[in-house]
């Protein structure tokens, strides 16, 4: 077993939809008779060529996620796997769009679901979760503002968050800024996927449209010595996905991956899955990796959680607990 796996760790970018157990899926389809598309290899896991494909498949698994009772069976399994690698904290991405279409009194039903599973979580594991309320960057700047409305009538405890995730390609963050205005208005802080496939220019018009104060992924800015330096000047923090890069091919091995180059330049990193099932990862796993490739050890996985403290969304009591437990007390 991995010497990290009991280590304490913090996630700040994992997909609720994207977390879902191959199994689960399979099995919440059976139960509906649901007949899914070819989405699965030989061995049972998900199956896909590349990122459009990769969007295709989640997709077509999200079509078993029907109702408020799914979503709250599908937060169990994914906080079970999560604290199973001692993750102690969690920022969970949840969309409207896939959760009732964004329709006001079908998301509300939704967000109870979940949030009632994630109060469970925290009762049997101790794993504390909060959520991030996305909209979906292809679906349209129209549909990201019904998101952005329904994640700001539900900002509080749960609730602590507003980003974009989906095809980077799709428009510009500019197109967008009406949607994150509206749940900045709520005051969630604001983060969005960048610096992925988009490349460096994607990070810099987030930064400057969309009044970010995180990036997920954001990698690409390694292609940019004034973006780096800007970053670490802002503390822009990056929630930084590396099974996930390696997976769909933003790079093509762990060595070429430039996290350490981040790190060294004083941008804060942190470390996280994204959707792990589908990239064959998990928090330990990565943990492995970056020991592996880098030579990262404790001081190095220290510092990425206490950064992740620092970044996340959360109430300043949950930050003294979470530094409590980092710190062994």
């Amino acid at each position: 077993m991995s010497k990290w796996r009991d280590t304490p760790k913090l996630e700040l970018h994992l997909h609720l939809e994207g977390a879902a157990p191959p199994a689960f899926i399979r099995s919440l389809a059976d139960r509906k008779r649901i007949t899914l598309g070819p989405i699965f290899d030989d061995q049972g896991n998900y199956s896909y060529s590349g990122f459009a494909d990769f969007l295709n498949v989640y997709e077509q698994a999200c079509e078993v996620l029907k109702t408020p009772r799914d979503y709250h069976d599908l937060t169990r399994a994914v906080l079970s796997q999560s604290a199973s690698h001692n993750v102690i904290y969690t920022e969970i991405f949840a969309s409207p769009d896939f959760c009732g279409n964004s329709d006001p009194v079908a998301w509300q039903e939704y967000f109870a679901a979940i949030t009632e599973a994630a109060a469970a979580a925290r009762a049997e594991s101790g794993i504390e979760c909060r959520f991030v309320g996305t909209c979906v960057r292809h679906f349209g700047p129209e549909k990201a503002v019904k998101a952005a409305q329904r994640c700001a009538e539900s900002a509080g405890e749960w609730m602590v968050g507003f980003g974009m995730g989906g095809a980077e390609g799709f428009m510009r963050p500019a197109d967008f800024a009406r949607a994150f205005s509206c749940a900045a208005e709520a005051g969630l802080p604001l983060t969005t996927h960048a610096g992925e496939f988009g490349g460096a220019d994607s990070v810099t018009e987030s930064l400057d449209h969309l009044g970010v104060r995180r990036i997920g992924h954001g990698v690409r800015s390694i292609e940019d010595a004034g973006l780096i330096r800007r970053l670490a000047e802002e503390q822009i923090t990056l929630e930084v996905n590396p099974g996930s890069n390696i997976a769909l091919g933003v790079y093509g091995e762990w060595a070429d991956h430039p996290i350490a180059q981040l790190r060294a330049a004083g941008v804060p990193v942190t470390v996280s899955t994204d959707d792990p099932p589908y990239f064959h990862t998990d928090m330990t796993r990565e943990y492995d990796m970056l020991e592996q490739v880098f030579g990262w050890g404790e001081a190095e996985f220290s510092e990425v959680n206490e950064n992740a403290v620092v970044a996340a969304f959360c109430d300043a009591a949950t930050k003294t607990n979470l530094r409590r437990i980092l710190n062994g007390a």
